[in-house]
């Protein structure tokens, strides 16, 4: 008789300290992933680049998921969840450090170097986070669980945004004035300056990640292994091969796709509103919008699955709301059409958490092999953002060669960029209705 993959038994008491330490590792990791919507306007003032070569940014933080992940897997074998965990935040305190000489250089490969460095640790975080929380308890209630990470997540999100739009941001308007009258020596010293800026928050940042590194090899993490269970369907074969489960390779696809466009949603809207002509010290709060937007979705999300609805629901209700959104945010304009951005946060908030239990349900002994998997299609974080960026930059250009000017075709351009939102979410809503049952036999 075959077998799949459902979580061990457990009791409230033996899985509250668990899941609060992770909370915690997802609040960690929630904080650096999301103070790219800060660095990506910064970065691209002070090493003056175009739209796609700013949001590189985005592309050195994911693309490590793709390059990491099967390592990772490998280290958490051989090392355990807990040593990895701890592995996983000295390395992103290495690549915070990494911002020092890149700032005093202000050279812009070192900072995505020290950028892909932070994404090398979250890759290992990420790598044994993830199924942890899934297989903890039920497998029915996983995406409550993971919704509960994700408020740590995002609230983790908002205040870096919040915090490192102040310190980076402030200001940059007046910078960005006097830059166009300045003499190139000037220029070069307030660019050295703004550069700068970076050191002492990163300096923190690496000092906060290898305290906790230290502090989670004494934190009490039981190991959590797969349970095998008996399928369902009456003609159960043993599986010898991963690509034996259609269904994983199609939620790897819609991981992939997901991951983004929530990039897009939380990491281009600061930049998108300034192109909009909305002041830096106003534009600079837009990415905490979106994620406020994830939070209060994420609460429903852990009040309202599965005792309510499923998650096979919330990620159908979440796809149609993404494509309705996502021509919404076309089809208007100024801060309207921010505001659309920023409610892609509710249709975002619930997609991760329905589609890891969806993906790895029915997997069992191949589980591991597919969260790597799972955890590599973040690597959709690393080249549709850029996509997004070329659109823009090669609409702009059209636009600005038909004799529209360029504040016009600059804002023109990064609205109907938006467009790639829209078969994302088309991939997403197929996974929902029929893709998820792919190959797992009948109920």
């Amino acid at each position: 008789m075959n077998t799949n993959t459902m979580s061990l038994p457990k009791t409230s008491n033996n899985t509250l300290l668990p899941i609060l330490i992770i909370a915690c590792l997802f609040f960690i990791f929630g904080f650096v992933t999301w103070i790219n919507g800060a660095l990506i306007p910064f970065m691209k003032t002070i090493n003056e680049l175009t739209s796609a070569q700013s949001l590189l940014v985005a592309s050195a933080s994911y693309i490590s998921f793709v390059v990491m992940a099967l390592p990772a897997s490998l280290i958490l074998s051989k090392i355990g969840y807990k040593k990895g965990m701890s592995l996983g935040l000295f390395i992103m305190g290495i690549g915070a450090l990494v911002f020092i000489p890149a700032a005093e250089a202000r050279t812009y490969w070192m900072f995505l170097t020290g950028i892909f460095i932070q994404g090398a640790g979250m890759t290992l975080l990420q790598t044994a986070s993830n199924p942890y929380i899934t297989i903890l308890g039920p497998i029915d209630s996983a995406a409550k669980r993971i919704s509960i990470m994700g408020i740590a997540n995002k609230i983790a999100g908002s205040l870096g945004s919040l915090i490192f739009g102040a310190l980076l941001l402030s200001g940059i308007d007046e910078i960005k004035e006097q830059l166009s009258v300045v003499s190139a020596t000037e220029k070069a010293e307030l660019l050295n300056i703004m550069a700068d800026s970076v050191v002492m928050p990163y300096l923190v940042m690496a000092a906060v990640l290898f305290i906790l590194g230290f502090l989670i090899r004494k934190a009490p993490l039981p190991d959590v292994e797969a349970e095998p269970i008996k399928e369902s369907n009456d003609a159960a074969t043993t599986k010898t091969s991963i690509f034996q489960f259609p269904h994983l390779w199609l939620g790897v696809l819609t991981l992939f796709m997901y991951v983004g466009v929530e990039v897009i949603a939380g990491d281009t809207i600061i930049a998108y509103g300034i192109s909009l002509g909305i002041p830096v010290a106003d534009a600079k709060f837009f990415t905490t919008f979106t994620l406020m937007a994830m939070v209060a979705t994420y609460a429903l999300g852990a009040i309202l699955i599965p005792k309510y609805i499923s998650q096979t629901l919330a990620l159908k209700v979440s796809a149609v709301l993404g494509i309705v959104l996502s021509f919404c945010i076309v089809f208007t304009s100024g801060f309207t059409s921010v505001l659309f951005v920023a409610a892609l946060g509710m249709a975002n908030a619930l997609v991760w958490p329905a589609v890891w239990p969806l993906t790895l349900k029915g997997l069992g002994k191949f589980t591991k092999t597919a969260s790597a998997l799972l955890i590599m299609a973040i690597s959709g974080g690393a080249i549709i953002p850029p996509l997004y960026g070329n659109l823009v930059d090669a609409k702009k250009v059209d636009l600005m060669a038909q004799g529209m000017n360029e504040a016009l075709a600059t804002a023109t351009a990064a609205t109907k960029g938006y467009w790639i939102l829209l078969p994302c979410y088309i991939i997403i809503l197929y996974y929902a209705v029929a893709g998820h049952k792919l190959g797992l036999g009948k109920k």
